[in-house]
Parts: C-alpha cells; structure tokens; sequence
C-alpha cells in the first residue's frame, strides 16, 4: 500500500509537530482532537512552529505555507480517520484511554490502514487487540522537535506483519526522520532508556542541592561535547510532562527524593514556567544562557 492520507490523532506539543513534518514532507494530514478548543489550539501551535523551521532547517515562507496546505482538521473521528492509509496516535499515555479509541477507529478506519502509536512507555502489545488489527499495528516513536532531532523509533508486536514494519520504515524516511528499528518490544525503547538515567541523576543532584541547574549541565556539556544538559532537555520536553512523572514516582513511595523534586518542579509550573513552550522554564527562551559562546567559557 502507498501511503497518502495520514491522520494524526492528538494535538498536544509532538502531535502537533508530527503533523506539519508529514505535511512539510507532502502528505495529506487530517488532524483529529477531541473539540474545537483543542483543534484551535493546535492550529496555533502548527502556525508557530513557522519560526523554527525558518530558523533550524532555513525552510522558505513558501515551504511552510505549502506545508500547512496539506493539513486539515477535525473532532469528528470518523471524518478523521475514513480515508486515512495510516493513523498516527498521539493521545495520553493512558491505557483507559488508549484501549476505547483503538476500539473505535478499528471499526471506522479502511480495513487496510495501518495504525502506529507514538507511545514512549507502552508496547505494541499492550494494544494490539484492540485495534481489531494486530498485523497491522506497531509504535512509531518521536523525539521533540522533531525537525531537528528527526528520529523515529519503530518498534513492533510479535504480531506485526513484516511487511508493515518495513512500510513504516520507509515511511519514516520519506518524512525525514532516520528510523531506529527495534528487533524486540522494549518499554522507553532506545533513546528513553539511555535519556531517563541522564535526566533523573540531573535532577537527583539539584535536589540534593549538590548544584544547581546550571553548573550540572555546564559539566555534561563540558565533558562530553553534547550540546544539552540534562536541565535544558527537560525545557524542551517540557516540565509539565516531567512533573506528572515525578508525581506518579512521589505516589508510590519508592523514591524518597521524588516528593521533594515534584515540589520543587510544581513551583516552576505555578510560575508559569512550563519550559520552551511558554519561554522560560530553567532557562530563558528564545536565546538560553546553554547557547551562549561564553557558557563554557574557562
């Protein structure tokens, strides 16, 4: 099957970036969220992505103007999903959410589209049932800002037809992104699982109070050439999605640290400093003080 009609099921922050990559690379994009609220929201977040492009990759007016051509949205989720060859989801990371919606657009969707999830923690197997279509149901993993860090991790079922898997790699090319082919199910698949560690040891430190933000990702820069600390990777996933995280952790009472960093995290967001997204989290956006010459400057 050649794929044409993508629908993107979830507007939020990598939804949304999602979408306009697959516009921006010429396919047809139907982006569903569940009311107007939402889709107005996320027609503004698509349109100020324009910057970023202009900016990153030297994309033209008319390159983003061509790209936001291709993209039409709705809430109605038969409409999204009736003529689309693959359904991208990017809904929240919630089983009793996951499961109905797979529920409903196996019975929607044309027999012959496939369905990826842009799930970070689930498996394909945890919801390959419910698609009505286990063969043709496998993750598809993005990392932020997907124009720059343009990777996408395939991961599929033991029920995943090979041919399918293979279809989304090459889908994966076609909209610029390198695909990172898992041979097994793996929760956190590749970069998670090497990020996680980075990012909780970051935080574990500025708990602690053994630095602060700054001076910890001074050092991983420092020492390893990266251009991020653990600090400013948190702003670009944003410090709510690292607060519910930590919340989560703080509940189940495993880690006596986790209660302390969800506070200290809920003051950042009580601030109205949600990271990149609302331009200031632990640093100052649009020029950070982690992008500055003189930041590693002896």
């Amino acid at each position: 099957m050649t794929i044409k009609n993508v629908t993107v099921a979830g507007s939020g922050v990598l939804g949304s970036q999602i979408a306009f990559q697959t516009a921006f690379k010429g396919f047809n994009v139907t982006v569903y969220d569940i009311n107007e609220d939402a889709i107005n929201a996320a027609k503004e977040r698509i349109k100020g992505l324009r910057h970023s492009y202009r900016h990153d990759i030297a994309a033209t007016d008319a390159d983003f103007e061509a790209g936001l051509s291709r993209i039409s949205y709705t809430w109605d989720l038969a409409d999204a999903v009736k003529n689309a060859d693959l359904v991208i989801e990017a809904i929240p990371e919630r089983l009793d959410i996951k499961k109905p919606f797979y529920n409903k657009i196996g019975e929607m969707a044309p027999k012959e589209a496939i369905f990826t999830s842009n799930s970070s923690t689930l498996v394909p197997s945890a919801l390959m049932e419910d698609t009505g279509r286990p063969s043709q149901f496998l993750n598809m993993h993005f990392a932020n800002q997907v124009w720059l860090n343009n990777t996408a991790e395939i991961m599929g079922s033991p029920k995943t037809d090979p041919k399918i898997y293979d279809e989304i790699v090459e889908f994966a090319r076609n909209i610029g992104m390198i695909p990172i082919q898992l041979k097994k199910e793996q929760p956190g698949y590749i970069l998670n699982s090497l990020l996680i560690p980075l990012l909780s040891a970051g935080e574990e430190l500025w708990v602690k109070g053994v630095a602060d933000p700054e001076m910890i990702d001074k050092t991983w820069m420092a020492a390893t050439g990266a251009p991020m600390g653990p600090f400013a990777i948190l702003d670009v996933v944003g410090i709510r999605t690292a607060y519910n995280i930590t919340a989560t952790q703080a509940k189940s009472g495993e880690d006596p640290n986790a209660q302390v960093l969800a506070d200290k995290l809920k003051e950042l967001l009580d601030a109205g400093k949600l990271g990149m997204e609302s331009s200031e989290g632990f640093y100052h956006y649009p020029n950070p003080a982690y992008k500055d010459p003189d930041f590693l400057k002896i």
